[in-house]
């Protein structure tokens, strides 16, 4: 009789960052890179002088030799989120040096100025304070898949965007208490630094992010609706950081659930209701072909 072949181990997902002086950033992507790949992991490292920012995923083994070099490399307080993949969550290892871990594009000071953190277990009473206006600082296609009940979406496409939202919204904001948040609590260390440059006095941030409240609110006690959209192969994870029912576009990024997935617009690989409108047919075949050679495992 033969056995039933073994159910191969998940994959371990780390969402991890934290702002600290890299004196030689250049030196610690090397350094990561090789150890990424003696481990065999997969996902995005970014290193700067400020700091380092990504998600990493890999066997057990892997991430824990991950955490223990950077310990080692003085990065001993990181916001650091765990959870699992069934299958491969990324197709590579990168690391990545940038002038930021995470592009504001106006300079702030998140080391020494950042906002006041809110766990999990207070967060359900600030959205449902009336005095306290409560931040989306996320892009609106991670919002579209999912947000907190009665937050501000500020409509934007990139971070880069945020500080000039800030300024059309200034006088909106004044005087009032503003709590943020976002996927990890990356972006909210320096939305949160630019408000208290900016003068604002009571500024709050959901600590761990969108992420850990999944992972530590009852799915009973929520005031999230929706999916948390995540930068890997899973694109969306709810309640328990489970796996999410939503699938990208490939064309345009956005996270599509079941419905829109109905929609004459939609080929997979090539296009959405979206964007079908919005890319040439020479784009849309350069699509199809990414999409084939996919399909047949050569990329």
């Amino acid at each position: 009789m033969s056995q039933a072949a073994p159910v191969p181990a998940p994959f371990i997902v780390a969402a991890l960052y934290q702002f600290r002086e890299v004196a030689d950033p250049a030196a610690l992507r090397d350094r990561l890179l090789e150890l990424g790949r003696a481990h065999d992991l997969c996902g995005t490292l970014i290193v700067a002088s400020e700091g380092l920012n990504g998600t990493v995923a890999g066997q057990r083994e892997g991430i824990t030799a991950l955490r223990a070099f950077l310990h080692g490399e003085g990065f001993t307080q990181l916001e650091d989120k765990e959870s699992t993949a069934a299958v491969r969550p990324f197709r590579r290892f990168k690391v990545r040096r940038k002038a930021e871990i995470v592009t504001l594009g106006v300079p702030v000071s998140p080391r020494e100025q950042v906002g006041t953190y809110v766990g999990s277990a207070e967060w359900n009473a600030l959205l449902d304070d009336p005095d306290t206006v409560v931040i989306d600082t996320r892009n609106r296609y991670e919002v579209r898949a999912g947000t907190f009940q009665g937050a501000v979406n500020p409509q934007i496409d990139s971070f880069r965007e945020f500080p000039a939202w800030l300024d059309a919204h200034v006088d909106d904001l004044a005087g009032k208490r503003v709590a943020m948040f976002c996927t990890g609590g990356i972006r909210c260390e320096k939305s949160t630094s630019l408000l208290l440059q900016r003068g604002f006095t009571d500024v709050l941030h959901l600590r761990g992010g969108i992420l850990r409240y999944l992972e530590d609110v009852p799915q009973e006690q929520t005031r999230w609706d929706g999916e948390c959209f995540v930068f890997d192969g899973r694109v969306t994870v709810g309640h328990g950081l489970a796996q999410g029912g939503a699938v990208m576009c490939h064309s345009c990024g956005w996270p599509l659930d079941e419905h829109e997935r109905q929609h004459p617009a939609y080929e997979e690989g090539v296009s959405c209701s979206h964007c079908a409108g919005q890319t040439t047919d020479a784009q849309k075949a350069a699509f199809r072909e990414r999409q084939r050679q996919f399909d047949a495992g050569q990329i």
